[in-house]
């Protein structure tokens, strides 16, 4: 498929750096236009190169704010920006509904009307929340018990009846992130243990470790959105809300922690007994994305990912055991952005910033 146009939402984050190098590789000859506020553009780990060179324009600006001159001409609209996981959506609950569900179904909104073809909007597994032992279907009942879970619910739900043959709308429940990017998160179950191992050789979890996570490789998350671009209704109808990850990814946590103690030879495991458990536990089925997205799927191992993040952060000489107060946190960043009288309360900057790039 030719596509002439792309606009990727929220693409200075954890997940953009991977989807650009994707798409560029994809659909060479298309402009690709991102468009972020840029609270973590400054969080670079290791990259080579700036990952926003690989884009035509870099637009900075609030997404609850998207000019409709932006939209002209654009093929396929990748939503990823969103207030993007539990810890900032609980400590910016109100911001979190009004910028990742209000706010991208505006957007969706807007994409229809500018004849926008493609809507693929990052969704989340997390949605499951207490989802037991069975495997979860794309028909199973959703339990959201976070405001970002709640968030991503809302936002399925009022993208549906906007779907339609010239508006094709992909809603990818990701697996929980994971893996190496140019701006590393370790916010993030597995990349924060294995941080945890290289810093301090000690692994402490903290509940009885059997909640389920499924678990996918940002990379990965990448090839399911070049998918979801090119995809047509007749392969899953004008709205698709699907599964994205692999049914080899659904580990218990304890499992995730033991794997890295046996990557990192000397790596101490603890359990804590005494805490409360933790209700956020499910186990995902990704058949049907394995169905229809046969030649996307996902290609990382676990212990591959668990090298390359070793590796990695060996590299750029990571040995920081206090690195939960740092800026490889996401919440850590708006927190010292808010002291230093950067961020408002509503996370919009307290002054002008430039509005454009051109990477052409």
């Amino acid at each position: 498929m030719t596509l002439s146009r792309i606009l990727l939402t929220g693409n200075m984050g954890y997940v953009g750096p991977g989807v650009v190098q994707q798409l560029r590789q994809a659909f060479p000859t298309a402009e690709l236009i991102g468009y972020d506020l840029g609270f973590f553009a400054h969080c670079l780990t290791g990259a080579e190169r700036l990952p926003e060179s690989r884009l035509d324009r870099q637009v900075f600006g609030d997404v609850r704010q998207v000019p409709a001159e932006l939209l002209a001409g654009v093929d396929a609209v990748v939503h990823l920006a969103a207030i993007s996981n539990d810890p900032m959506g609980k400590a910016y609950e109100e911001v979190t509904m009004e910028v990742n569900h209000q706010a991208g179904i505006e957007l969706a909104r807007q994409a229809k009307a500018a004849g926008v073809r493609a809507f693929v909007f990052a969704s989340s597994c997390s949605i499951y929340g207490m989802g037991g032992e069975d495997a979860k279907t794309e028909t199973s009942s959703v339990n959201p018990l976070t405001a970002y879970a709640r968030s991503k619910v809302a936002s399925e739900q009022d993208l549906a009846p906007l779907a339609d043959d010239d508006f094709v709308v992909t809603c990818l429940r990701f697996a929980t992130a994971c893996g190496w990017s140019d701006r590393l998160r370790l916010d993030l179950v597995l990349n924060d243990f294995v941080a945890s191992a290289v810093a301090t050789g000690e692994i402490s979890i903290l509940s009885d470790g059997t909640p389920w996570r499924p678990l996918i490789h940002v990379r990965d998350m990448a090839r399911a959105i070049e998918w979801a671009i090119t995809r047509e209704a007749a392969n899953g109808g004008r709205f698709l809300a699907v599964n994205a990850g692999s049914d080899t990814w659904n580990y218990r946590v304890k499992e995730l922690a033991e794997a890295v103690a046996t990557a990192l030879p000397g790596t101490r495991v603890s359990v804590n007994p005494a805490a409360a458990p933790d209700l956020r536990s499910y186990r995902v089925d990704f058949s049907l994305f394995q169905e229809l997205a046969p030649d996307h799927q996902p290609q990382h191992s676990l212990a591959a990912t668990i090298a390359e993040l070793h590796e990695k952060l060996l590299a750029m000489g990571f040995r920081d055991p206090e690195f939960r107060g740092s800026r490889l946190m996401r919440l850590r960043v708006l927190a010292a952005l808010r002291e230093q009288g950067e961020l408002t309360e509503q996370l919009t900057w307290a002054s002008p910033v430039a509005t454009e790039a051109t990477l052409a």
